[in-house]
């Protein structure tokens, strides 16, 4: 999933990003960069491709590193504590997405049981399919 265009330079033209793709910011940025000693408190899966939340998560900082980083002198600083910060425990946490495996290890995550609503429960705006009441 490419980034479109980040932002537009001072001629309007649009600036492409750094990375193309989140594969290539996370494999020759993040991975090489956020370097933490693995196992008890930081968990890291060679597979991360496999973990949704992980993905979500590492789409989003990508995405908001690509626009940062255009903004010149405090831009990185802010990205570092208002994404980074924020994400990094999150994400290589001991209760994370990538719990459940090793560096060397990949285990799917185990996906909680859904119990379909009863119809009516939610309300009348909550029952019809989205398309429906677009």
């Amino acid at each position: 999933m490419p980034v479109e265009n980040v932002a537009a330079s001072p001629g309007g033209d649009k600036l492409k990003p750094l990375y193309p793709s989140l594969t290539s910011w996370v494999t020759t940025h993040f991975v090489p960069m956020y370097r933490r000693t693995l196992g008890g408190e930081f968990r890291w899966c060679a597979q991360w491709w496999h973990h949704g939340e992980a993905i979500s998560r590492l789409t989003a900082l990508w995405y908001a590193w690509e626009a940062m980083r255009l903004q010149g002198a405090t831009g990185m600083a802010l990205w570092y504590r208002d994404h980074l910060d924020h994400q990094l425990p999150v994400l290589l946490g001991p209760r994370g997405p990538f719990y459940q495996c090793t560096e060397n290890e990949h285990l799917s995550p185990h996906e909680a049981r859904v119990t379909p609503v009863p119809d009516g429960w939610l309300g009348p705006d909550h029952d019809a399919p989205a398309l429906a009441k677009a």
